[in-house]
């Protein structure tokens, strides 16, 4: 119940809690997983392609998926996550996303 008033503009209730999208302070993350499917090179290209690192970076991120399993690509609000998994799903890659620690 929000109780508008000329005193305070905005009151509410005391026991009301806001959701967590109204709090940006841990933003999500995507994580690239590895697989046995795709090569490496693929892997690269896509992060060049879509999330338009340079070669260098890109390769940098497709070898941390290769020796430890996975990585972080991108991080943001969680709607731009979902964005960026679904992107990792069309181009074939295996992605999820989770609260940034």
């Amino acid at each position: 119940m929000v109780l508008v008033s000329a005193a305070s503009p905005v009151e509410v209730e005391p026991t009301q809690v806001p959701d967590e999208i109204t709090f940006l302070a841990k933003p999500w993350v995507t994580l690239v997983w590895d697989d046995p499917v795709n090569l490496m090179s693929y892997v690269s290209y896509v992060f060049q392609k879509y999330f338009k690192y340079d070669k260098a970076k890109a390769e940098k991120l497709m070898l941390e998926v290769h020796t430890e399993g996975r990585t972080v690509v991108s991080t943001g609000t969680r709607e731009e996550m979902e964005r960026d998994v679904q992107a990792m799903h069309e181009y074939g890659l295996w992605a999820t996303m989770e609260k940034a620690s």
